[in-house]
């Protein structure tokens, strides 16, 4: 006799996307609804958190009923509600972690936080149902850079991270000075297909005490000088080939430090995650070096790399399996660390 199926109702609101999703066992895609803030934003060139908290809270039951809808089950049929409680937006947080614990406690149904980086690692479940731990994965997004080493399903030995700026951070700020708006990351990629990644040499950061740690804000500094030097001068500045050249050297950094970790720690399976995890250019590059290597290289659609509720309900469900569950006490907390225990 087969395990019985287990549905889990995922919950995504850390930062400018409000999100609900119906996921199966962990890795089947029932459903994924995502209502994005973009427009409203871009009028700002960045996420306004207070806006992003007041619109979550009007689409927040929008989703939800779409995903049930659209998974064509209801309330009874789930098992439990996951929801992202951190790290992110402290605003946004809070509406998503209100609403998942109002509607477990008024449906009887098992509630379970879920750490939105941990969320980005299990989106690879999702578009690779082969894969398990153990195995090296890079977070790469608008607010976290992470190198991880994913010892089991819930269990998580992070190498390194950014001391100052996160890598789609610097996407975000080197696109808006270059004039191409925001969101930076689809732009600058875009834009660099057009330009000459060796026409500026921006620099590479290597963090002296710490081997698998980035370190982005000297290149964004440096590229910002850059065109302020060339404003003073009056030279002209192609914008194209400051985005490749900035490009180029985002992503041989995040390259070479996954690269080192895999050779380090003897890694057969290395993937990518994040908003910045779609970036055309370090796809390519890291298919390039870990077939060299012969590493299994893994990274989930364009919709499974941005903020959504499949990948929350993917990692509620691991817990979920475990025996863990949150209590009503649930809190946002802004700055979670990978690894913590849930409450």
């Amino acid at each position: 006799m087969s395990e019985k199926d287990v549905l889990i109702l995922g919950i995504e609101s850390s930062c400018d996307e409000t999100a609900a999703a119906v996921v199966k066992n962990g890795r089947e895609v029932c459903s994924n609804i995502i209502a994005s803030q973009i427009d409203i934003h871009t009028l700002y060139g960045g996420v306004v958190p207070e806006l992003a908290s007041r619109h979550h809270m009007e689409k927040i039951c929008q989703v939800v009923e779409e995903a049930l809808s659209k998974a064509g089950i209801t309330l009874k049929e789930l098992d439990a509600v996951g929801v992202t409680f951190g790290p992110g937006l402290v605003g946004p947080l809070l509406v998503g972690v209100s609403y998942a614990k109002a509607l477990a406690y008024a449906s009887g149904l098992p509630l379970v936080g879920v750490n939105h980086i941990e969320g980005h690692i299990c989106a690879n479940y999702i578009e690779d149902p082969s894969l398990e731990p153990p195995f090296l994965c890079l977070v790469v997004s608008g607010g976290h850079t992470h190198l991880v080493r994913v010892k089991d399903y819930c269990t998580f030995e992070v190498l390194g991270v950014t001391r100052d700026d996160a890598a789609g951070e610097a996407f975000d700020k080197v696109a808006r000075a270059i004039g191409l708006g925001y969101p930076g990351g689809p732009k600058i990629d875009a834009a660099a297909k057009k330009g000459n990644p060796e026409a500026v040499r921006f620099p590479r950061a290597h963090v002296d005490d710490g081997e698998f740690d980035f370190s982005f804000s000297g290149l964004k500094s440096a590229v910002l000088n850059y065109l302020n030097g060339a404003a003073m001068k009056g030279e002209k500045v192609v914008s194209e080939d400051v985005a490749a050249s900035f490009q180029a050297a985002a992503v041989e950094v995040l390259t070479e430090n996954a690269m080192n970790a895999a050779e380090r720690f003897h890694a057969d399976r290395f993937a990518i995650a994040g908003g910045v995890a779609s970036n055309s250019a370090l796809r390519s590059e890291f298919e390039r070096r870990c077939s060299e290597k012969g590493i299994h290289y893994y990274h989930p659609a364009g919709i499974l790399c941005t903020d959504n509720a499949a990948m929350i309900a993917s990692a509620a469900f691991f817990h979920y399996k475990r025996g863990e569950r949150s209590g009503l006490d649930l809190n946002a907390v802004p700055d979670l660390k990978l690894g913590r225990e849930k409450p």
